[in-house]
């Protein structure tokens, strides 16, 4: 939680955080201006965002502290929504309202059969691609549509099998028709994001992509041991 201890975020992923207020600095900053200027700043955040709730440590409780690092450092809606809810209702003390009050039970209305529509085709998830160290699975987290077209997320784990450091790493991705998070793009391949260098033994990254297609191709390219 920023604001809180000695040792909280101060490079959060937040637009109003990350830029130096209006008091201090009276000149216009533009969308392009604020993103060249202040997003890839390495300095902490001019106005801190005491009380927000970031993402926080993965798995293995690693937290890097970098304004790009979005999956850790931003203070997004489904971190704060359910502990500003509960954090509501315990302030709200006793109200007298007993919700376990039966209620009148309203006349059942008359069921009205209607054929069940033909479901969509989802694309199935392929199989994992894998090697005696390195083993990546997919699986598809979310589908929505919009204007007809549906799309979906996909997330790929990448999970070193050996018993030692993954260094080096470069990974394939064809048939990718959208947007991806969570790798680096190095000429025509990817790989470890610019706040990872390395994987250790039996730890697992993870990164994300959206299309409106089924999913893509992704497979190791090449990579080192320490």
């Amino acid at each position: 939680m920023v604001g809180y201890g000695q040792n909280y975020p101060r490079q959060v992923h937040h637009r109003g955080s990350s830029i130096v207020s209006f008091k201090v600095d009276q000149k216009s900053v533009t969308c392009r201006g604020g993103y060249a200027t202040w997003y890839s700043r390495k300095g902490s955040d001019p106005n801190v965002l005491t009380g927000a709730l970031v993402g926080g440590p993965d798995a293995y409780d690693n937290f890097a502290d970098q304004r790009d690092n979005y999956e850790q450092t931003e203070p997004a809606t489904y971190n704060n929504a359910p502990l500003l809810g509960v954090l509501a209702r315990l302030i709200s003390g006793s109200t007298g309202f007993d919700q376990l009050l039966p209620g009148v039970s309203p006349t059942p209305s008359p069921v009205i059969k209607k054929p069940a529509p033909v479901p969509k085709r989802k694309p199935t998830t392929p199989p994992a691609s894998s090697s005696s160290f390195v083993t990546i699975s997919q699986k598809m987290t979310a589908s929505w549509s919009r204007e007809g077209k549906m799309y979906y997320r996909y997330s790929t784990r990448l999970t070193n099998r050996s018993s030692k450091t993954l260094k080096n790493l470069k990974i394939s991705i064809t048939k990718l028709y959208g947007p991806i998070w969570g790798v680096a793009k190095t000429g025509n391949s990817f790989g470890f994001p610019s706040w990872m260098q390395s994987l250790s033994a039996g730890q697992s990254m993870e990164f994300v992509y959206i299309h409106s297609a089924s999913p893509a191709n992704v497979l190791v390219s090449s990579y080192s041991f320490e």
